[in-house]
């Protein structure tokens, strides 16, 4: 069915506005916070020589993040969904850069297992908090690539924070290491932003002031026939919010998220330690590791926008992880710098890809009511990959002196996500019968 103009027009000044006030600031947030949980990598580099840390407590150190984020993941998702999201995001930023601040101060492995617990639970709903923000405001048609938009703030924060933070390593003032430094520098932005975020978000459409009565109402009647659609088809869990937590599609996407996040985290902790084994200096490794997040950045945008135009989601994630489960196990293979480091640029390109139309997935069939939830649920679980995968290398790289077996463990776990992935039953996330396409608006 053609829409009108009318309806076209509010379509499109809707989309433009709120893509405008939120997903560029939504971007650098995610990109300090990030950059915040695994800058953890390089201070490895030096901090672990001077603390005495081995590459075993790295590891646990480094996953242990994952214990207490997955304690308090659904709890505060949860409380976002009942305070709003300006109030509850802005509290995240502000707790989680203070304490990444303090990991600057750590004297040895008790104190980096001690903070790293800390900064999980201060950071426990940040992503799915802002995943269920965006289900809130962009209809379906929109959601794949708007979240890839702003999941590209993860690839950006190494290909960028990466050379960063091996200049940082390189300072040494006022009494402090640059590991130090590095904690302390790249933390204060996350503070700022968590003021900015309380001034500037607004919770629901419905409050936006800034958008016309044609426009609130646009968004309205998209999330009703979003809603409608799900009873029609009869795929949203009935019943109270455990019915979702155990439902069979759910506990499959957790599968598939910790299986592309085993990549995904593997790379952020221990990708500057691999690089750094090429023989080079901690500023160029800065750059060299900068190199496969530049292919992750570009398959996020491609993979989120390309799906959203086709209104498919399932095949396109498979595609992705076809591409990150060959370049992990190919880097496992491959020992001769360039062939390892191009192997790390495909895999990122699939493991980038795979994200943005991996989070379009559960409103394909969850409510508002469980979306909150739900999404949560799944990234908590998913993320305990964050736990297993980094501790799981370190202890093999000690035991042998190699990466090769904990990348090729990493690989199984991808390999897995993608076979389950292949036997869920979902489709597409927007059905063509019943919705035409997101035009693209050059976005």
């Amino acid at each position: 069915m053609q829409a009108s103009p009318s309806t076209l027009t509010a379509e499109q000044g809707a989309i433009d506005k709120i893509t405008r006030r939120f997903v560029p600031l939504l971007i650098v947030c995610y990109f300090v916070s990030y950059l915040d949980k695994v800058n953890v990598g390089f201070a490895a580099l030096s901090m672990n020589s001077a603390l005495g840390i081995t590459a075993a407590q790295f590891g646990f150190g480094a996953g242990i993040f994952f214990a207490t984020y997955c304690i308090f993941e659904v709890p505060s998702n949860l409380a976002l969904a009942r305070f709003g999201a300006r109030r509850w995001l802005a509290r995240i930023m502000i707790t989680w850069g203070i304490v990444s601040a303090g990991t600057a101060f750590i004297t040895g492995a008790t104190g980096f297992y001690v903070m790293r617990s800390i900064l999980g639970a201060c950071e426990a709903g940040f992503f799915p908090g802002i995943i269920y923000f965006l289900t809130l405001w962009f209809p379906p048609q929109y959601r794949a690539r708007m979240i890839g938009y702003f999941m590209v703030a993860i690839p950006l924060s190494s290909l960028i924070g990466a050379p960063l933070s091996g200049l940082l390593l390189r300072l040494d003032a006022f009494g402090l290491h640059g590991w130090q430094w590095l904690f302390i520098l790249e933390a204060l932005p996350a503070i700022v932003l968590g003021v900015v975020l309380l001034i500037w978000l607004t919770d629901r459409p419905e409050q936006a002031k800034w958008l016309t009565d044609a426009e609130r109402g646009w968004i309205a009647s998209q999330m009703r026939e979003e809603a409608l659609r799900r009873d029609e088809a009869g795929v949203a869990p009935r019943g109270s919010m455990l019915t979702a937590f155990i439902d069979p599609r759910v506990l499959a996407l957790v599968v598939v998220y910790f299986g592309t996040t085993a990549l995904h985290q593997t790379m952020s902790f221990w990708l500057p330690q691999i690089v750094k084994g090429f023989g080079l200096s901690n500023t160029q490794t800065g750059f060299v590791t900068a190199i496969p997040y530049l292919t992750g950045a570009i398959g996020m945008v491609l993979f989120g926008r390309h799906s959203d135009r086709h209104a498919e989601r399932k095949w396109h994630a498979a595609i992705a992880l076809v591409l990150a489960t060959a370049g992990f196990a190919a880097s496992a293979v491959f020992d001769e710098p360039v062939a390892r480091l191009t192997s790390f640029a495909v895999a990122s390109l699939g493991v980038f890809g795979a994200l943005p139309v991996f989070w379009s997935l559960p409103s394909a069939f969850l409510d508002q009511r469980k979306a909150a939830g739900g999404i949560a649920y799944i990234n908590c679980l998913g993320s305990l990959s964050g736990l297993f995968a980094p501790w799981l290398i370190g202890v093999i790289r000690q035991e042998t002196g190699s990466f090769q077996g904990g990348l090729l463990s990493v690989t199984g776990m991808s390999l897995i996500a993608l076979l389950v992935l292949l036997a869920l039953p979902l489709a597409h996330a927007t059905p063509r019968g019943s919705m035409r396409p997101a035009p693209l608006h050059g976005k």
